[in-house]
């Protein structure tokens, strides 16, 4: 696959992830550091997920899992979208980007 589809690949999908938000906090997902892997195969047809939630216990899991799993699914291109909710290692609020740290407050 041509290097720079790849990228754009790539890009679009963090751009996505990036529209999802948990309903409880202003801040996208990718930015609070709950996207743990992305990874493409080698044609980039076929995309693997890891994630987490701020709590195990998070009440709006299932809807925002199924936000991911929509959303990822409308790039052009992807044929396979797995998404797998893991909670290794556990989320803490280092893991925000600096903008979501801002964004909440805490710097």
């Amino acid at each position: 696959m041509d290097i720079e589809l790849r990228q754009k690949t790539e890009e679009r999908i963090i751009e996505v992830l990036r529209t999802v938000y948990d309903p409880e906090i202003p801040v996208n997902i990718y930015d609070l550091g709950l996207i743990y892997r992305i990874e493409l195969n080698s044609d980039a047809t076929e995309l693997a997920v890891d994630m987490t939630l701020t709590a195990p216990n998070c009440p709006a899991a299932d809807f925002i899992m199924e936000d991911v799993r929509q959303k990822l699914e409308t790039i052009q291109d992807l044929k396979k979208v797995d998404v797998t909710l893991v909670f290794e290692p556990e989320w803490d609020k280092d893991m925000m980007s600096e903008e979501a740290k801002l964004e909440l407050g805490l710097i």
